[in-house]
């Protein structure tokens, strides 16, 4: 319940007329997560729109590739080299930590575009869902 939502008629909750907000749901396990940018954010919605509201959602795969390997280049930067460059490690571990993630982008990249071109259009809103819950 929202404080917004409170009707007039309601009876006040403790010393105070504010009812008491429920902090949200402890997740079942443990997790982690990254922050990336508004306009990821935004272009990752889009896309996620676009295929859900799609007649036919495997005309957005190469979209969807594109957002996934964005959101891994993110991810891979906010765990890896974020606290490499928070730590001052240095130019040259800053480098080789970057080299390494470049080779591993690279091989990366064409499996993920070829196990998302090949989905169809049931698998293809199921990963948009879990893209969803995990920007929630």
């Amino acid at each position: 319940m929202t404080v917004s939502s409170v009707k007039p008629t309601e009876q006040p909750v403790g010393p105070t007329t504010q009812p008491s907000i429920k902090p949200s749901p402890k997740p079942e396990r443990p997790f982690i997560r990254f922050y990336h940018s508004e306009s990821l954010r935004a272009k990752t919605l889009a896309v996620l729109t676009a295929l859900e509201e799609a007649d036919d959602s495997t005309r957005h795969r190469n979209a969807l590739s594109d957002i996934a390997l964005e959101l891994v280049d993110s991810g891979m930067d906010y765990f890896l080299m974020r606290p490499l460059r928070l730590a001052k490690v240095g130019f040259v571990v800053e480098q080789t930590a970057s080299m390494g993630i470049g080779g591993v982008k690279r091989v990366l990249t064409p499996v993920i575009r070829n196990i998302i071109g090949r989905m169809d259009e049931q698998q293809l809103l199921t990963v948009s869902n879990h893209i969803r819950d995990l920007m929630e």
